[in-house]
């Protein structure tokens, strides 16, 4: 058998950064424009309008030039004022993570924390923010990665704009692959960006900003300005007629591009379709082989991550390994909290397609077996093709 511990990897199925389409690789290899030449400012212009387009947006999206995280401690940095009271929703590693920012900004927090297989349930939001009238602002993470669970931020946003609050939304791992709108939620800032379910290399934040925002940010005088956290630095950035704020990644604007080209030419609902299906078949196959899914029911597992819980005895890092080595197929482990207690397959962009649950479930499936459990492969395996041909 060839192992591939030193190789590159053939297939990569992590949790981000995913594969890149193969598209959106060759528009990275654009010419390199000067920012201040009118052909990039118009260019820029044109895939704001594009951004604007897929995120369903009524006013124009903000592109800040660094992965995502950028966007997330930018949007507690701008919005969080010392006197608002932040409400963090934490579901997950991450969603409990945002309230460490919030903390930074404002000294009143309070949290609602569920158990990290579960979903924040809204009516625990609902009863909260009656009991906290003075609470100004919620943060909620829409898909929690490290838990392979989603949170229904539709309800929990229609609830927020009721009391007058401010909502912010990490949606980086869900915008592209599932529907979710800044809009459709009542989100205030709305962070995602193209490293997950658009296909494309980690680089950029895309950014959807209410009215109510930009009125609270720019009111603010301890947002950053003149800083790499600005937001309010980039409000009219988009415009071929304003100056950037500093210099733009030209390049991943090239390959954000092309993403966009795909998504909205693919169609929208044609996309989040696939990542379902490829979910839907995943969690068949590791329900018919013998093991669990880390969320606590199917109706809040996330249909662009599969977390598979680690059987006792097993050794998830080592498992990981072997189905590198044996298989040549690339995982992600839990974080933090869910670090050694589940693997992490994704289903983003490229890898959001039916055949790749297969080859997950072989690989995951194989490395175990060979790991002392006693899997039933073939049966899993067929049970993610009954989900594939009852779809075809």
């Amino acid at each position: 058998m060839r192992y591939l511990e030193h190789a590159d990897p053939v297939i990569t199925l992590t949790a981000g950064p995913v594969n890149a389409y193969a598209e959106v690789l060759r528009g990275l290899g654009r010419t390199v424009l000067y920012d201040y030449d009118p052909a990039f400012q118009l260019f820029y212009e044109g895939v704001v309008d594009k951004a604007q387009k897929a995120m369903r947006l009524s006013n124009k999206p903000v592109i800040l030039h660094g992965e995502p995280v950028l966007g997330l401690e930018a949007a507690a940095a701008s919005l969080i004022t010392p006197d608002d009271v932040v409400l963090n929703l934490a579901s997950g590693v991450y969603g409990k993570g945002f309230g460490y920012w919030a903390k930074r900004y404002s000294p009143h927090l309070l949290e609602i924390e569920v158990p990290y297989n579960e979903a924040i349930d809204p009516q625990e939001v609902e009863a909260m923010l009656k009991a906290h009238p003075e609470i100004t602002v919620v943060s909620v993470c829409h898909h929690d990665t490290p838990s392979g669970t989603v949170n229904p931020i539709d309800a929990i946003g229609a609830l927020v704009s009721a009391h007058g609050g401010y909502l912010i939304v990490d949606a980086v791992s869900s915008f592209g692959g599932m529907k979710t709108h800044p809009e459709d939620c009542k989100a205030d800032i709305y962070v995602t960006g193209p490293n997950k379910c658009l296909g494309a290399p980690p680089g950029l934040t895309m950014m959807g900003v209410s009215e109510r925002a930009w009125a609270k940010m720019k009111a603010n005088p301890l947002a950053p300005r003149a800083s790499m956290l600005s937001i309010v630095d980039w409000e009219h950035a988009w415009s071929r007629d304003k100056p950037f704020p500093f210099t733009p990644s030209v390049s991943e604007i090239n390959g954000l591009d092309v993403a966009l080209d795909l998504y909205l030419n693919e169609v929208p609902e044609a996309v989040w379709g696939r990542h379902a299906l490829t979910a839907k078949a995943m969690r068949a196959g590791v329900a018919a082989m013998g093991l669990s899914i880390w969320a606590a029911s199917d109706s809040i597992a996330s249909p662009t991550t599969t977390a598979v819980r680690t059987p006792e005895g097993v050794d998830e890092k080592a498992l990981r390994q072997a189905v590198r080595a044996r298989y040549g197929v690339v995982f992600s482990s839990g974080r933090g909290e869910t670090l050694g207690k589940l693997t992490r397959i994704g289903h983003m962009g490229p890898t959001a397609q039916p055949i790749y649950a297969i080859a997950a479930l072989t690989a995951l499936g194989g490395a175990m077996n060979a790991a002392g459990q006693k899997l039933a492969i073939g049966k899993g395996i067929d049970a993610a093709l009954a989900v594939i041909d009852a779809d075809a």
